[in-house]
């Protein structure tokens, strides 16, 4: 007797409705994090960046979660610091062999000088794609590891020569630079078993991204115009002197203007960023814009205004203390003092530090809460059975971008 045989099919994971990220938003203990860490920084002569930069990505992993289960990031500061001292070691004999010709004659100094920008430029895109590769090994989701392959070097020399090609075309080619950067990242990044790509094209970046990059110049010139227009009818002004009453406005209206240009641009950027990032099946969306991130840029310009400005009131105070007939007498008698050249100097770092924890505050933090609130994951039941594979790398790429000063998050 025949008997039809069954074929047994394994169980279908549900479909899931798309998810948004959450963002615990914990900006008081954050502020705190960034404030303490630039005390201890300051302590430490800058050595406790590395446990800081730790700290920060530590929180900002834990505080973001997808269908309940929050990101973990496993490094640690003594991996980022050894990197960092690694990377010293082979790159120090690059500056003294640079230090030594400079030494020896000022026009071999000029000539290594070319050189030696473009190895550190395609150096510097090498530490980029490195520390990528470390700070996704030390991510974890629901147990599984993201990880990385691919050649620095490879990504270096493609990341040169498509800057060389948005140099000639005056940024035209930037959106396709971006895609083609992208896609390298992407084929190369996996999550588990799971292969990611990249489905953005440059063609979509530069579709939204043209009237920005037509609007800059339009604005400052219409800017030029209008400027130059009021100061020849209220002032009575013609020829050079409106030329030159318009060039000594003119920046001031550019750097007014510039939050608002980038924060359109950096929307722009993510929107189409987020929206062609893909890990097997799992997709993403994103409906940011440019109103999201304005405060955010204003408040960064605010802040600083304020900071240099109580900065240039206490060093002001502090030259006046110094012997001297006038200003200039007393700035160069500050100078040779150390009783008052430490306290400025001290005040200058203070200064820095504080608006490098404005900037940690408002450009990582809040700009990473609110990027989450208006990004959602498509597919998420894709990522259910994954495989965990991949490997730990070491914090030596890590360690060449923060010899650079290159601290990415």
């Amino acid at each position: 007797m025949d008997q039809a045989t069954a074929t047994v099919q394994p169980p279908s994971v549900p479909p899931v409705a798309p998810l948004p990220i959450v963002f615990q938003n914990l900006r008081p203990q954050f502020r705190r994090l960034v404030f303490r860490g630039a005390m201890l920084e300051l302590i430490t002569v800058g050595f406790y960046r590395f446990w800081l930069a730790t700290d920060i990505r530590r929180h900002i992993w834990h505080a973001t979660s997808v269908d309940g289960d929050a990101l973990e990031y496993t490094g640690t500061g003594w991996e980022l610091f050894l990197g960092f001292v690694f990377a010293l070691v082979i790159l120090g004999p690059i500056y003294l062999a640079y230090f030594l010709i400079g030494l020896e004659a000022e026009r071999y100094q000029a000539f290594a000088s070319v050189p030696f920008g473009l190895f550190f430029y395609l150096f510097w895109q090498f530490a980029v794609f490195r520390a990528r590769r470390y700070r996704m090994t030390r991510t974890i989701w629901r147990g599984v590891r993201f990880w990385m392959t691919g050649s620095g070097w490879n990504y270096a020399w493609r990341s040169a020569l498509l800057m060389l090609l948005v140099v000639l075309t005056a940024g035209l080619f930037l959106p396709w630079r971006e895609a083609i950067l992208e896609r390298f990242k992407m084929r190369h990044s996996h999550y588990g078993d799971l292969q990611g790509r990249f489905e953005g094209t440059g063609w979509e970046f530069f579709k939204r991204g043209i009237l920005v990059w037509l609007l800059i110049p339009g604005v400052l010139i219409a800017g030029s115009i209008i400027m130059g227009v009021v100061a020849a009818v209220v002032g009575g002004l013609t020829g050079k002197k409106i030329v030159d009453s318009v060039g000594a406005v003119l920046p001031l209206f550019f750097w007014l203007g510039a939050p608002f240009f980038y924060a359109a641009f950096k929307a722009i950027q993510w929107r189409w960023w987020i929206s062609g990032i893909r890990f097997g099946e799992v997709s993403f969306s994103s409906t940011i814009r440019a109103r999201n991130l304005f405060g955010l840029y204003w408040k960064v310009v605010g802040w600083s205004f304020l900071i240099f400005a109580i900065l240039g009131v206490v060093a002001t105070g502090i030259t006046a203390l110094a012997p001297g007939g006038n200003a200039f007498e007393k700035i160069f008698a500050a100078s040779d003092n150390w009783q008052f050249l430490t306290p400025l100097a001290l005040c200058y770092v203070m200064a820095l530090l504080l608006m490098t924890a404005v900037m940690r505050i408002y450009l990582i933090h809040d700009f990473t809460a609110r990027v989450a609130a208006v990004t959602t994951v498509h597919n998420i039941e894709a990522a259910q059975n994954v495989v965990a594979r991949g490997d730990t790398v070491n914090a030596l790429g890590e360690g060449f971008a923060n010899s650079l000063d290159i601290f990415g998050y």
